[in-house]
Formats: structure tokens, sequence, C-alpha cells
């Protein structure tokens, strides 16, 4: 079985922006002396680079996935980076109910594939 690079190539694309998007979200938080206005330009310039990767993402993506799967793709990804950076960044627990959520949204997920 040959993988392709347009199927495998914004599963990686889309795996890095959501590291530079979860930075822009949620990065923020430890600093929470910084003023407001400050942390939404710091924001931006850390999604300039999410972007860079994300609409490149998309585009190759396109040519194997339907955009519902790349969103789903993109929806999986996020949730997976997010508790990591929370757990490792934030220091922040992941309650069992927060991973049970989690398992349903990806068993959604599993149905946007199915034929």
């Amino acid at each position: 079985m040959t993988v392709s690079y347009p199927a495998v190539a914004p599963i990686v694309l889309l795996s890095l922006s959501n590291v530079f998007m979860t930075f822009a979200w949620y990065g923020h938080l430890k600093h929470k002396g910084a003023a407001l206005f400050t942390v939404i330009l710091i924001s931006w310039g850390i999604a300039f680079f999410e972007y860079c990767l994300a609409v490149p993402a998309n585009r190759i993506g396109h040519q194997v996935y339907s955009a519902a799967q790349l969103k789903t793709i993109q929806e999986v990804i996020t949730l997976t980076i997010f508790v990591g950076f929370s757990t490792f960044y934030l220091k922040e627990t992941v309650s069992l109910n927060t991973v049970i959520g989690f398992v349903f949204i990806a068993v959604g997920a599993a149905f946007v594939f199915r034929g």
C-alpha cells in the first residue's frame, strides 16, 4: 500500500499549524498580567504562521479529501494537540469526562470517512 503526498502532507501541515494556533489561542493564559491588546497582537503574529501551514494543507489535501474530511482531520488534530498543550504547557489535568467527550468526537469524526 503506497501513501501519496497529497494524503499525508495535509496531516503533517495541519498538525504543525495546530501547534501554532493552540499557542495563539491559549498560550497567553500563562501570562495573565500582559495587557490584552499586547496579547492580541502577539496572537495574531503567531496565527500568521498557522495560516501559512493550514492554507497549503487544505489546498494540497483537497486533491484526495473532501472539505468535510479536511475539517474533520483538523478538528481531531486540534483536540489531540490541545490535550498535550493543556497538560504539558498549562499544567492542567485532563479529566476523564474530557477524554470521554473527545473520544465521542473522534467516533463522530470516523463517520465522516465512512463510504
